[in-house]
Parts: structure tokens; sequence; C-alpha cells
């Protein structure tokens, strides 16, 4: 495949490219070395200039009939219906995931215009509260916040960016969208489809760059609030550069470190093919991927022996031949998880399953899946405490649920947490005690669908979660006392003296 045109920033409806440059970037495939994407520019004036389109397009776009914005927003879902393959294949090629796992993150794109328009905007809907003080109506209105900044992540940078884009835009808002540099080029394709869609200028926006580019747009004072989805550390930063901009919203959707718990009574081969799913899809680039297992000492070694030769077996690749595992995003991704297992070794755990670089004949970040097996929770391992991003998982046995959930609850993160069991009971102990935004039963810790809220505590999050929720975050509430009753001069109050105009 060749190389794709760079177009510039998308800013008040047409593609800008810088007249003079601050920096520039390309983007090469992680799964082909060879496969140079595109050579990208930026500007650093671009940004308020798209901020400015953004703030000046506000007014306009918040009044518009919502019946008005929805129409454009099932237009945008048939621009995208219209152009799945273009990104599927355009997911597949920046990111390296395989052509089915891009595939469902296109679909996904997709099917989220229709569910938050018919099933998350129910949850700001203007409600009339009738004699809420005597003889005054009260009416809630969940008011547009105005331009909203959205950063996006490598490993979804369609299908994450556009769960913040869609629900700001139905809301009233405007967008401003840097999308990932890892990743430029879905950005760059989505702009083309809000273009195709007929969008009014300055309703949607999209910035290119590098991190200078989000600290200078988080920043900017035309931004109302940022969406943000990716690390933890990033996610501090955003916070740290706003710390005096106390009005701007927030919604970060940062990391995980998260565990699936596997006891007794569990449907082994259920828990066995859910957790390898969990731990290895994406090649474990999920902020939601299993990078921890916790089993009940009398299934461990069955589990243990059946979840090796699994993983053994998955096919890694590139894209194009559809494996299930693709690579990782770039060569620091490689060195990080390389490192990350032997920070494991140093620390106690042993490596059952080695993951290392692999040479295929196409050069990528491929690398082989990795098993540790830790022998007890240590509350100063850096192993045990990080997230690696990476297809690396730690097994830890137990007999007593009281301590799985304590190792479940240990690394500060609290994003997902499966438990595999057939006791209900044992399921609401661990619901109640997982201080997770997310806890399932019976099911792998990836995948969530976008009619629950999506967010997690501690450093996974700060309690805007996404998905159905993501539309109360992009609104203010505004309460209105609303009275038509005629004037009453005997209710005014003891030492108050008011003759009535006549």
């Amino acid at each position: 495949m060749g190389p794709i045109e760079f177009l510039g920033d998308y800013i008040d409806g047409r593609f800008v490219k810088p007249d003079r440059a601050d920096g520039e970037f390309k983007s090469v495939s992680p799964g082909d070395l060879k496969d140079v994407i595109s050579h990208l520019e930026y500007r650093h004036e671009h940004i308020a200039m798209a901020t400015k389109a953004a703030r000046e397009a506000f007014p306009k776009w918040a009044r518009l009939p919502q019946e008005q914005r929805f129409a454009l927003l099932r237009k945008l879902k048939e621009v995208y219906t219209a152009h799945a393959d273009q990104l599927t294949e355009t997911i597949a090629r920046e990111t390296g995931k395989p052509k089915w796992d891009a595939a469902g993150e296109a679909k996904a794109m997709i099917n989220k215009i229709d569910i938050t328009l018919d099933h998350s905007m129910r949850l700001v809907k203007q409600e009339r509260i009738a004699n809420a003080l005597p003889g005054v109506d009260g009416v809630v209105t969940h008011m547009a916040r105005g331009v909203m900044a959205v950063l996006g992540p490598f490993n979804f940078p369609g299908h994450l960016p556009n769960g913040h884009i869609v629900p700001a835009l139905a809301t009233g808002n405007t967008v401003v969208f840097k999308p990932s540099e890892l990743t430029p080029m879905v950005g760059q394709l989505m702009a083309q489809l809000f273009e195709k869609a007929e969008f009014p200028k300055g309703v949607f926006n999209l910035v290119q760059g590098e991190g200078e580019t989000g600290k200078r747009l988080v920043a900017d004072e035309n931004v109302d609030g940022i969406l943000f989805t990716g690390s933890y550390e990033t996610g501090l930063k955003i916070k740290q550069k706003t710390v005096e901009q106390y009005w701007k919203i927030l919604a970060l959707e940062m990391g995980g470190k998260n565990a699936t718990i596997v006891w007794d009574d569990a449907d082994l081969n259920k828990a066995i093919y859910e957790t390898t799913i969990g731990a290895f899809m994406s090649t474990g680039q999920r902020c939601s991927c299993t990078s921890r297992i916790i089993l009940h000492d009398s299934i461990a070694d069955k589990f243990i022996d059946k979840f090796y030769e699994t993983a053994k077996k998955l096919t890694i690749g590139h894209w194009q031949d559809n494996p299930f595992m693709g690579p990782l995003i770039n060569a620091g991704a490689v060195e990080k998880y390389v490192r990350f297992q032997e920070i494991a070794s140093r620390e106690g755990a042993e490596r059952l399953m080695r993951g290392k670089a692999l040479d295929l004949d196409k050069k990528g970040y491929y690398v082989t899946p990795s098993i540790c097996l830790v022998d007890k929770y240590r509350e100063d391992s850096v192993y045990q405490k990080s997230e690696i991003f990476g297809p690396n998982v730690a097994i830890y046995r137990t007999k007593d649920l009281d301590e799985a959930l304590k190792i479940n609850s240990s690394t500060g993160f609290g994003l997902v947490t499966s438990i595999f069991s057939k006791n209900r009971s044992i399921y609401e102990e661990t619901l109640f005690r997982a201080r997770s935004g997310l806890v399932n039963w019976n099911r792998t810790t990836n995948g969530a669908s976008s009619k629950l809220p999506f967010g997690g505590l501690g450093k996974s999050g700060n309690d805007r979660p996404a998905a159905d929720f993501a539309v109360t975050y992009c609104t203010v509430p505004v309460a209105s006392h609303e009275d038509t009753t005629p004037f009453d001069p005997k209710a005014a109050p003891p030492g108050l003296s008011f003759d009535p105009l006549t």
C-alpha cells in the first residue's frame, strides 16, 4: 500500500497545512516498518485557531434544535458505514492490530451513534418538577459546556475518541480533537468523514502534533473541558497542567492492572478461554486487559497447564494475515515489555512462559506472550503494581477469598475485576469489595457495553465514567424556578411595606 497524503489540520471546516512547521513526525506501521504511512508537520499556532473556531461555532450549534444535531450525527453514521472498510484498514495499518480486531473497532464507532442518541441521552433529558416551591415549578436543563478538547489514545484510535466526540456533539458542545501522534491518520480520516457528513464549520476540528500540542491544547483559554483516554502518568500531567483552571471539566479515562479471580467451583473451560482473550487480545494493549489471574489453589494446576498450552498456540503476525495477535505499538513498548519480565524475575517470580521479541518476514514490533508465576503478593513489588500494556500476565494462588480480594485491590488501579464462580454470593462479595468501576461475573475483563458506564477508580479514572455516562460530563445541570403566578402583595413578610403600582 502506498502512503496516505497528509492534508493538514482540520480547522473551521477545511484542511489547513502549516505555512511554517514547529515540528514534524511520521506514521509508520508497527506491523511492517517498511510501511511508512505518512509524513506530518504541525504548527502550534493552529491550536488557538482551532479552539477559536470551535468557540465561535458553539452558540449556534448549542442552540440548534436537538433533532437537527441528531440528524447530522445519523448522517455521520451513514458515512462511517459507507467507509467501514477504509476505517478498518487504516486502524489496522496504524496500530498493527489484526483486521478482525480493527473491524470490530470500526463497527463500535458506527454503533456508538445510535446508542448515544437512542439510549444515553435519557440521562440528560430536561426534567420538570411541579411545585418545587409552593406554586413554582422547577426545571432541570442539562446545558452544553462549550468547547471540548478530546485527546485520543493509540490502541483504539477511532473508537475511544469517537466515544467522547459523539456525546459531546449530541449534547451541543463543539470539539477540538488531537489524535495520538502514533495513529494520526485514523484521526485525519475521521475529519474527512465529518467533512463528508457536512457538519457546520467549527463544530468539529482536528489538530495534529506530539506531546507539546496536547499540553497547549488542554491549557488553551477557549477550552471548557478535556476528555482524555490514555495512561495514568499522562492523565496526572493533564490534571497538574490545569490545576489553576479549576472550572474545566476533566474526564480522565486511564489505565488498569486488572485481575481475574477463578474460584474452585468455576467452569474451568470458560474461565481459561475468557481469560486467554482478556490477557492477550490486542497484544495486551487494552486498559481493560487481564494483567493478573488469582486462582483457587485446588484448581490452579489444571488451569495453569491448559492456559499455558492455549497461549503457546496463539498466532502472531501481520494484520493482513488476520492472526490472533499483532505487534506492540513501537520499540519503546517492546523494551518496556521485556524489561518488566526481568523485573519480575528479580522480584522472585517464576517465568513460566518467556515473552521475547519475534523476528518475522515483515519486520515489526512483534513479541510472544508471557506468563509469570508469583509465589506471594509483595507490597513493594514494582512488577506486581505496574501497568505493562503488553501480553504479560501474573498468576497467583490462594485458598482464601479475602486474600484474593486483597490482592485484587492492591495496585492502586481500579478499572475491571472479573470473578469466575457459580456461587452468586461470591460474585456479590466481589462486587462489593473489588473497588473497580466494572465487575464482571463469569466473563473476561476485556470488552464493555456502550449502554453501561465505563470508568475506573483510583489511578484508573476520576469518577467521570465514559460510554453511556459520557453525556453527563459533557453537560452541566442548570436549575430554573418558573413562577407564572400573579403578584400577591399579601405575601410580603412582616416589616416589609410594599405599595403596588397603580
